[in-house]
């Protein structure tokens, strides 16, 4: 469970999602904090994504926590990236905490650190708060 939870959530902030969980919590207003716990792959990450998003018109910042997180197939990449591009059109900053498994995957798919990751939920806050927004961005080809 995220350190920011004082309360337990209610059944709105926390969706079972086959093998994961899901939850949010505001530790400041329009800051949110989306917390997936267990295993990430191909049958969830449609939900999550959906999940994390569901508020995107209440909120300005978004701090994805990964860190309870035991697996993290190659699809929750392409929820990431769907994560930062849905972001980006919001104009929410983001920043992302990695559990082991999403750190190694991570180092694989995504070996330049374009991801705004950080190490916890305090620095990933603070981040949010102070770096403007980062964009993935394609690379043009040279001829």
């Amino acid at each position: 469970m995220s350190q920011i939870i004082d309360t337990p959530p209610t059944p709105a902030e926390r969706v079972d999602c086959h093998t994961a969980q899901f939850e949010i919590a505001w530790p400041q207003p329009r800051t949110a904090v989306v917390a997936a716990h267990g295993e990430l792959d191909a049958a969830n990450v449609a939900g999550f994504v959906e999940y994390a998003m569901l508020h995107a018109p209440d909120t300005d910042r978004v701090v994805i926590d990964l860190s309870g997180l035991t697996f993290f197939a190659t699809a929750g990449f392409t929820a990431l990236h769907t994560l930062n591009v849905e972001c980006v059109a919001e104009e929410i900053h983001w920043a992302l905490v990695a559990s082991p498994a999403v750190d190694r995957l991570l180092r694989i798919c995504d070996p330049d650190s374009t991801l705004p990751i950080c190490d916890d939920v305090a620095a990933a806050l603070t981040a949010v708060h102070n770096d403007p927004p980062r964009l993935l961005q394609l690379v043009p080809e040279t001829s």
